[in-house]
């Protein structure tokens, strides 16, 4: 597969700066396969699944990982001392000390170069411990484990998407919009946007009906902004996410599999999650681990009934994922359905329902 079989042409109008409000109000493209698409709301939720059914959510809680700081060029000997801007996007903790983080601009940071964060009395110090490929760096902080908690939350702001970021400025309506109402578990860099159109309104309507609420953990690195750079889509390489599944939500989809429910996967995070603690005889076992699980058009889906998903990026590992979900003509022609009719894109868009296509159409 090339990655030009994922490319299409998307307006700037589509792609949505602020939330729908009420977030439950949100456009709800629904999409099964073999019939005519249906244009329905985020909280007719109730009315399109069935009791027994389950949903998955990730609870994962997104922090202001977005820190913006100064090197001092004295600690590798170069330049006349002045401080240089940096930013830094912080993606996966390793230690309680430790954090990879992308940084701009990465070509000049060296090993041992130190970085302030913020300009108060409060500011965070860290030292680059490690170099790698596309502006990756390992910092090391001066503050540890909960103290550091304190000052990443003091000094840094919301990580929006860069497609957000590069109309308009974050400020304090993202803090409340980027996040799910039912977020709990602090480590994500991006939200699992799907999840911002629920309600606790909505939540109550649904367990009324029948459905189940289930809640797993992926915690989202900005690795998933990151573009595909290579032509042939197979040499891609994601980059790893830590997800937890605990045996109690394990066994309980499995129960629900049994009963003849669906299992409704709320978001590509807790997709992913789930299709790698599961295995081949489609067992879900419990998971506390990394994944890079790509899924591409061709892959065998093992937990994943239903799929519920905003709109993604042209060219993107997401778009290749609900193509492989609905099958790539479907998804095609839904996406062209969607841009037609001005539903909006990205993180703060509208949504989409999606059932499988017959594997033969993958």
């Amino acid at each position: 597969m090339r990655l030009s079989d994922f490319d299409f042409v998307l307006p700037e109008d589509n792609i949505a700066l602020r939330p729908a409000e009420p977030r439950d109000s949100a456009r709800l493209l629904v999409v099964r396969p073999g019939e005519d698409i249906a244009d329905q709301i985020v909280r007719e939720l109730p009315d399109i699944l069935r009791p027994g059914d389950a949903l998955v959510f990730n609870d994962t809680r997104v922090i202001p990982a977005r820190l913006a700081g100064l090197r001092d060029a004295r600690t590798t000997g170069g330049g006349d001392g002045a401080p240089v801007p940096v930013e830094a996007t912080l993606h996966q903790r390793i230690a309680p000390d430790r954090w990879k983080a992308f940084m701009r601009p990465g070509k000049r940071l060296k090993v041992g170069d130190h970085v302030a964060f913020g300009s108060d009395e409060h500011r965070l110090d860290a030292t680059v411990l490690e170099k790698h490929e596309g502006g990756e760096v390992l910092l090391a902080f001066d503050l540890t484990g909960p103290e550091l908690d304190v000052g990443i939350a003091r000094h840094g702001e919301m990580p929006l998407p860069p497609y957000i970021a590069a109309k308009r400025a974050e400020d304090d309506r993202d803090r409340a919009d980027y996040q799910t109402v039912y977020a709990r578990e602090d480590g994500s860099v991006a939200a699992p946007t799907a999840g911002l159109h629920f309600t606790p309104d909505l939540l109550e309507r649904l367990r009324a009906r029948g459905v189940s609420l289930h809640f797993v953990t992926l915690h989202v690195g900005a690795g998933t902004f990151l573009p595909v750079k290579t032509d042939e889509v197979s040499e891609h390489r994601m980059h790893a996410e830590y997800g937890e599944v605990t045996a109690a939500i394990a066994d309980a989809l499995n129960a629900v599999r049994a009963a003849g429910g669906r299992i409704v996967c709320v978001g590509t995070t807790s997709l992913r999650l789930l299709e790698s603690a599961t295995g081949e005889d489609r067992v879900i076992r419990p998971f506390a681990d990394e994944t890079a699980i790509f899924i591409t058009p061709g892959y065998r889906f093992r937990a994943a009934d239903v799929l519920m998903t905003n709109f993604h990026l042209p060219k993107s590992t997401l778009f290749m994922l609900v193509s492989a979900f609905a099958g790539q003509t479907t998804m095609r022609a839904a996406y062209e359905r969607a841009i037609a009719t001005g539903y909006r894109f990205y993180s703060y868009g509208d949504s989409s329902l999606l059932f499988p296509a017959d594997p033969a159409e993958t």
